[in-house]
């Protein structure tokens, strides 16, 4: 059965997984530091870091239809748009309007957070509105922004941000683990670009997939993956989280397995969708696997 309200569609809700995903890590941050958690704040914590995903998400909808994108990318279930607006071109306008109603909502939940936590919550604040309103502009035009933002919106924004809404401060703790959602979530970009490096192309775009070929980023995403788990060994060893943090490496043998099969990737997009499905697997379940155990451990 079809949508009633199918504009909804270029939010993309499966993809808002992600966001409680990294919301819970930067409480489990908080929890492990010792900090006394403000659970009144979490529903306006994870009301505006779901409205900023759904924000990026829809007006990236719209300026790949505006652009043309939309119509030239080979579309996956993990990349190359929802389709909502190729289906729906009338639509244009109201998804317009429904990404910066999202906009509002995260503007709206930041001002009562920094009203109730203090100023410390600003620098997350304009940083993450800078990613929202900039990422479908001049990102999406610059490798180096592009290959980055992801993950520093995710990261470091996210879960330090949600730390600092629970607890009032950041973290060492909480530092290191924004670590890893900052290399896994940059890899998921990644990886997603490789099915439209062609299309991005004629539409101005530019990554490392474009700009160095699919053999070089399957090496870089082999790279931060790595680096995630790196990142996450070094603070248990350092004592900066306990041991039951490792659990995150579980994801560890998938993460190897995408990155043989991007190795691999010549061309054709279908051998590469099961990876690409592994993918977000790694990048959602591993936050998830290291913030319960600490949650429960503490």
């Amino acid at each position: 059965m079809a949508p009633r309200r199918p504009v909804f569609g270029v939010i993309r809700p499966g993809f808002l997984l992600l966001t409680p995903a990294c919301v819970l890590l930067g409480i489990a941050a908080g929890v492990v530091s010792g900090g006394e958690p403000d659970w009144f704040a979490l529903g306006p914590v994870l009301l505006g870091a779901i409205a900023a995903h759904a924000a990026v998400n829809a007006l990236n909808e719209v300026s790949d239809f505006h652009s043309g994108l939309d119509f030239k990318t080979q579309r996956t279930p993990f990349s190359g748009g929802s389709g909502t607006l190729i289906a729906h071109p009338q639509l244009a306008n109201a998804a317009l309007g429904l990404g910066i109603a999202c906009v509002l909502v995260t503007l709206a939940c930041g001002a009562w957070l920094i009203d109730r936590v203090g100023r410390a919550l600003l620098p997350f604040g304009v940083i993450g509105l800078a990613l929202v309103v900039l990422y479908s502009g001049p990102i999406s035009r610059n490798r180096f922004a592009i290959s980055v933002a992801p993950g520093l919106g995710f990261g470091p924004m996210m879960v330090l941000g949600a730390e600092v809404c629970i607890t009032g401060g950041v973290s060492v703790a909480g530092v290191w683990l924004s670590l890893v959602p900052f290399f896994l979530v940059n890899n998921l970009l990644l990886l997603n670009q490789f099915p439209d490096r062609h299309a991005d192309r004629r539409s101005g775009r530019d990554n490392v997939v474009i700009a160095y070929g699919a053999r070089t980023a399957a090496v870089v995403y082999g790279g931060g993956g790595l680096l995630a788990y790196l990142t996450l060994i070094g603070a248990t060893t350092l004592g900066v989280l306990p041991a039951i943090a490792l659990t995150g490496l579980l994801t560890a043998p998938l993460m190897a397995w995408v990155t043989l099969r991007a190795l691999r990737f010549t061309g054709d997009v279908q051998p590469l969708l099961p990876a690409m499905a592994g993918n977000v697997v790694v990048s959602l379940f591993t936050p998830v696997l290291i913030a319960v155990p600490l949650l429960i451990a503490a």
